[in-house]
């Protein structure tokens, strides 16, 4: 039996355990404004009627840093790594572009991060893994160790990830990191525990200003396809090609 072969059946088996162990299911998810009202999935197959998103819009994010507490906590993610952060964008009167995010903005932003300039303009940019569709980091791994699931999220596989970092390199948005207690790289996973039990991400749950959204693409009825209908949105490096389904909405052109 080829290599190849191998890591087929076996990336078929992590779908099944995955849907198994996610419990309920993608049926109606009401908590995501969907109002698909289909029976709920009897096999892996089903999860292909979804597609996960996610929309952060900037015009409503305060930097309280809520969104990375709750992560922190919820993933159990290591001191001074986030799967969530958020970016404070200063720009003064010479129009030059200040950017810091102290500690991913766990505490939120304490101080001024330019204290000898006059800021024209201020705003924050939450940031999380993109779940990219031609995503960099399923190319390199040289093991098949992170992978899309039928859902469209890009997930981990620790029992097979070796820890080596080629797709911490090759992440065009600084989304991921080695965990060293684990010994295997981490990043968001939309909560993929949560979603799969009619259960919104901590971040959403956590966020004051609805400014962060989750649902189903693939559902013409869901919130997230309205907005992504009504509203003008942007993605992040839309010149790598990397598909990004992080959708921004009022995001500047300052921000990288």
């Amino acid at each position: 039996m080829s290599e190849k072969h191998d890591m087929a059946t076996r990336r078929r088996f992590l779908q099944f355990a995955l849907f198994n162990t996610a419990g309920l299911c993608v049926g109606s998810l009401v908590a995501f404004g969907s109002s698909d009202d289909s029976a709920s999935p009897s096999g892996p197959d089903d999860l292909s009627r979804f597609d996960w998103g996610f929309i952060v819009d900037t015009t409503r994010c305060i930097g309280c840093g809520s969104c990375v507490r709750a992560c922190k906590i919820e993933n159990d993610v290591p001191d001074g790594y986030f799967r969530t952060w958020v970016e404070r964008y200063e720009i003064d009167e010479e129009e030059k572009v200040h950017v810091d995010s102290p500690n991913g903005s766990l505490e939120s932003f304490r101080q001024d991060y330019v204290r000898s300039k006059h800021i024209v303009k201020a705003f924050f940019v939450p940031k999380l893994c993109n779940h990219c569709r031609n995503s960099a980091c399923t190319q390199v791994c040289p093991v098949g160790a992170t992978f899309h699931s039928p859902d469209g999220v890009v997930l981990i596989d620790r029992e097979h990830c070796i820890g080596c970092g080629y797709c911490v390199q090759a992440c065009p948005y600084g989304c991921r990191y080695i965990s060293h207690s684990l010994g295997t790289a981490d990043k968001c996973t939309l909560c993929y525990h949560r979603i799969h039990r009619r259960l919104e991400t901590a971040c959403v749950m956590a966020c004051p200003r609805d400014a962060r959204i989750c649902g189903n693409l693939k559902d013409p009825r869901s919130r997230i396809r309205r907005l992504l209908h009504e509203r003008r949105y942007s993605l992040l490096k839309p010149e790598l090609s990397t598909n990004p389904k992080c959708y921004y909405i009022g995001l500047d052109l300052e921000v990288k």
